[in-house]
């Protein structure tokens, strides 16, 4: 079955538009499905010209053939019932207001803008399947607010939220299990969440400045779903389908997937199960799915 690229074309424009590059693409035509690798690339990038599993901060869009010729079809963008539970991905910015206007001028919508609601320093956007992308300022909002220029080249894809339903049990699998460091947490106790931010930052202790980073990882917690027997997030991957997944890229994928096993881990895809014997996915205490490849920098010390 043939795809014509040009369909569909402007889902990557949007990201594009955001300042990121496509950095690999790989067809699955057997499969009916191809694969866009994107993230921010510039000489002053945080990765400039590394590979994409090489990268702390990349976003992988799936396109599934003929999509694009169905009127009807919306992937379900997490965040209102029944496919809650992948919240946003979220770019750092230099200007906040000159970033959020250039994006109207290009004709995109926003969930919020700056000027809605009584959070003055973050703006959601929308992608043109209505995810949401937030958008943050590296620089102090009300230090920006004449300023009419911003460049794309300076900004970084930051962070994916997702929502868990019991905190603890997600903040010890990602630390425990997958290694990841508790860089900040945000408490809200009047409006009845906490944020959580992880990330690969040898050393962090919970006072991280995670604006600078890419890769990081948010999880939304909301009081008392943990205390519901009943409560489930949706993982993107059943209907209505639309996030899909985590990934993470490790030293040595054999001896990683038996670290995994050993600590006795809810497996989606072991490395023995199926064709693809070079991926892994694990399952989170929620039921996401997290990939674990091989970084090929360390390739040596793997057959993959």
């Amino acid at each position: 079955m043939a795809t014509d690229t040009s369909k569909y074309k402007f889902n990557l424009k949007f990201y594009e538009h955001l300042g990121m590059s496509l950095i690999q693409k790989i067809p699955q035509p057997d499969a009916k499905f191809d694969l866009y690798f994107l993230a921010y690339d510039s000489p002053t990038a945080i990765s400039p010209k590394a590979p994409w599993y090489d990268r702390q901060g990349i976003l992988e869009l799936t396109h599934n053939y003929g999509t694009e010729n169905d009127p009807d079809y919306k992937p379900a963008n997490g965040n209102s019932d029944p496919g809650r539970g992948f919240g946003h991905v979220c770019i750092t910015v230099d200007n906040i207001q000159a970033a959020c206007q250039r994006i109207e001028d290009a004709g995109y919508k926003f969930q919020k803008k700056l000027s809605d609601g009584r959070m003055r320093h973050v703006a959601f956007a929308l992608d043109p399947d209505d995810y949401w992308v937030e958008m943050v300022s590296d620089n102090k909002v009300e230090d920006t607010e004449g300023i009419k220029e911003t460049d794309p080249s300076t900004y970084r894809f930051n962070h994916t939220m997702i929502r868990v339903k019991d905190h603890s049990k997600s903040l010890r699998f990602y630390q425990d299990i997958l290694g990841m460091s508790l860089l900040r947490t945000s408490e809200s106790p009047s409006s009845g969440f906490n944020l959580y931010f992880l990330g690969y930052v040898p050393g962090a202790n919970n006072d991280v400045n995670t604006k600078p980073l890419e890769g990081v990882l948010e999880l939304t917690w909301n009081y008392g779903t943990e205390k519901d027997e009943g409560f489930h997030y949706h993982n993107g991957n059943s209907e209505p389908q639309g996030f899909g997944h985590l990934a993470i890229s490790v030293d040595d994928l054999d001896a990683a997937c038996q670290r995994l096993e050993e600590k006795g881990v809810s497996w989606k895809k072991r490395l023995t199960d199926g064709r693809m014997k070079n991926v892994a996915f694990v399952l989170d205490p929620d039921g996401y799915w997290i990939e674990v490849v091989q970084n090929e920098r360390y390739k040596a010390t793997s057959k993959y």
